[in-house]
């Protein structure tokens, strides 16, 4: 396995792998990585001849007073991980490498960035879509994996590829979850065991609108009420969001009555969480 740091090595690879007719698989990642992201990997490994992971805490995607210079950071253990798991090459590019002082290109998308995350990180979505576009154009991977946990995310991906003709399938994953039921997450490490023990409520309260749900209840509404009810039981939840959406176009619905994601976000002291379910 290989770390590379600039642009033009990981092109240089790239180049002799397609010269070889060899499949290239992409799981794009801000580092610190947990077994969610070992999922994407193990994904990646099976379906192609080579895996290629990016480690990159994007700026772009951050918003003021966000977690940028927080967020965790450890290449090394990225690195033992990725080892394990078969990759052949990680790009852990410097800021520097990805956007130089003049920069000033970026990816930006109608309707689907606006509700949902989009809300209360405006900025996030624009960044989102320009540094994997940008990660699409250096590595060329034949698929890309993303994992359903970032539904939203995932979805205007989708999208992106679909609008700019990107030939990459996209690939999503499911959710890994701790055994209590916690979505796998990078900032989970931000809580003390307090909030840690708080978090769970998450997953619990989405538990029961999918219940309500699958027994039958077509009122979105009834279904966000009794989500928002369970989550406000917990005194370190703090509620973002909680909404219904269909799943083409990201929009509110009244009735269930086709595909649709409940997502919700809520912070857990300081820590921003998100999860969802698909029906």
């Amino acid at each position: 396995m290989k770390i590379i740091k600039t642009v033009e090595d990981v092109r240089k690879i790239v180049r002799e792998w397609k010269k070889e007719g060899l499949s290239i698989g992409l799981v794009p990642t801000m580092g610190y990585l947990h077994e969610g992201h070992q999922s994407l990997i193990k994904k990646a490994r099976e379906g192609n001849d080579r895996v290629v992971v990016s480690v990159f805490v994007n700026p772009k995607q951050f918003g003021e007073n966000e977690d940028f210079d927080s967020y965790p950071r450890d290449i090394e253990r990225d690195s033992k991980i990725c080892e394990e798991a078969g990759v052949d090459v990680i790009f852990n590019p410097e800021i520097a490498e990805m956007y130089d002082k003049f920069f000033s290109s970026f990816v930006n998308m109608d309707t689907l960035p606006n509700g949902l995350c989009g809300k209360s990180r405006p900025i996030h979505f624009k960044g989102v879509c320009t540094v994997v576009c940008k990660l699409f154009n250096i590595v060329c991977p034949d698929r890309a994996y993303f994992g359903q946990k970032d539904a939203q995310q995932l979805a205007i991906i989708k999208r992106m590829v679909s609008d700019l003709n990107f030939d990459i399938q996209i690939i999503g994953c499911p959710i890994v979850r701790e055994e209590d039921g916690l979505a796998k997450s990078s900032r989970n490490t931000y809580l003390n065991d307090e909030e840690r023990s708080a978090a769970v409520v998450l997953s619990r309260s989405l538990k029961i609108g999918k219940e309500l749900i699958e027994n039958g209840e077509k009122n979105a509404e009834k279904v966000i009420s009794a989500i928002k009810s369970e989550i406000n039981k917990e005194k370190l939840a703090k509620i973002d969001y909680v909404e219904i959406v269909d799943m083409n176009r990201l929009r509110g619905v009244d009735n269930i009555d086709g595909p649709i994601l409940a997502a919700i976000a809520v912070y857990i002291g300081k820590t921003r969480l998100i999860d969802n379910f698909i029906i």
